[in-house]
């Protein structure tokens, strides 16, 4: 039997060593390399498999060049950069990788919590921008966050990790999400809101845990930040394009905000002429100290990358042996 040939599109660019090993003699494997999508053309068209991560998309142009393609794996939770219905259409599975990561996620959402809600990140900002005031004073008031109420996006995996660590810090979590089944808030020791404006309402932390899908897209606005208690917190460790990014400023600039936690942006990586970049880097801008921005890092640990690739890679070869897939989120006849 002729070896399969299975591409990665993007992200990875080492030897391969962990995904060749799970292969073996099944598969010769490719990395890409890419950052855009018409990087790919002339080197998918035969592949067998394919396997996306998140620094480019694979749209419907490119799915329907896909000649023998037996599975599309997102490698990663989200699935908002592969056109699925297409895929289905054309009768490709598409699966994701949901059980990497979740640790790390819920781990970074806290770690910025407490950056910013601490003061940590604002008062190692202003000295180390030369503040000669080695006082406190510069984050006043901040308020001690047992009992303050942590207020979740979207109860999936990684949100109820997130609130098994915020109520560990003696939170009152709160979660809006529509899609969840009754009985997850009596399972966690955590309160349902029924609408996303009772949630911002009350919360002192709003931290963002939900897919982007066209209901989710902006769901996070100027108007969503106004309605939220003066000088709250805004985590986003989801994906970027759930929060319009260009309110942040001036929420910050105002006071209403007092910080914004942001792992993710909408376009990766950012223009620099995007409004919260421009503010972020500018010294005399109270978001300089008050905004933190990460690369889309909150995934990554040594283990965590480890168990994207391992989980991904043997969901390619479940595929090429004719073994159940899992996962599967576009259900394919």
């Amino acid at each position: 039997m002729s070896r399969y040939r299975v591409v990665i599109t993007d992200f990875l660019n080492d030897g391969l060593e962990l995904e060749k090993s799970l292969f073996g003699d099944l598969a010769d494997i490719v990395a890409l390399d890419a950052y855009h999508e018409d990087e790919l053309v002339g080197h998918i068209e035969d592949a067998d498999a394919v396997l996306v991560y998140h620094n480019l998309g694979l749209s419907d142009q490119s799915i329907r060049r896909l000649t023998r393609c037996k599975i599309i794996v997102r490698a990663g939770v989200g699935i908002d950069n592969v056109d699925c219905a297409v895929a289905r259409e054309v009768g490709i599975p598409v699966v994701n990788v949901p059980d990497y990561g979740t640790e790390e996620v819920a781990d970074s959402a806290i770690g910025l919590t407490l950056a910013l809600t601490r003061g940590i990140a604002p008062l190692n900002s202003l000295l180390q921008q030369g503040e000669r005031l080695w006082s406190p004073e510069h984050v006043y008031p901040l308020q001690r966050l047992r009992g303050q109420v942590f207020g979740i996006v979207g109860l999936g995996r990684i949100g109820m990790a997130a609130a098994i660590r915020a109520k560990a810090l003696g939170m009152h979590v709160k979660f809006y999400d529509p899609h969840r089944d009754d009985g997850y808030d009596k399972a966690v020791g955590v309160e349902r809101t029924e609408t996303l404006q009772e949630l911002v309402a009350s919360a002192y932390v709003v931290s963002l845990h939900c897919p982007l899908t066209p209901e989710t897209h902006h769901l996070i606005t100027a108007e969503t930040i106004a309605n939220m208690p003066p000088r709250s917190f805004l985590i986003n460790t989801a994906r970027g394009a759930v929060v319009d990014t260009s309110a942040i400023p001036p929420a910050i600039a105002s006071g209403h905000l007092a910080g914004a936690g942001i792992d993710v942006l909408a376009n990766e990586p950012p223009a620099d002429d995007d409004p919260l970049i421009v503010a972020w880097r500018d010294p005399n801008h109270p978001a300089h100290h008050r905004v933190l921005v990460n690369p889309h890092a909150a995934f990554y640990s040594q283990q965590g990358l480890q168990d994207m690739r391992e989980k991904a890679a043997q969901a390619v070869r479940r595929a090429l042996v004719g073994e159940p897939l899992r996962n599967v989120v576009n259900q394919v006849s």
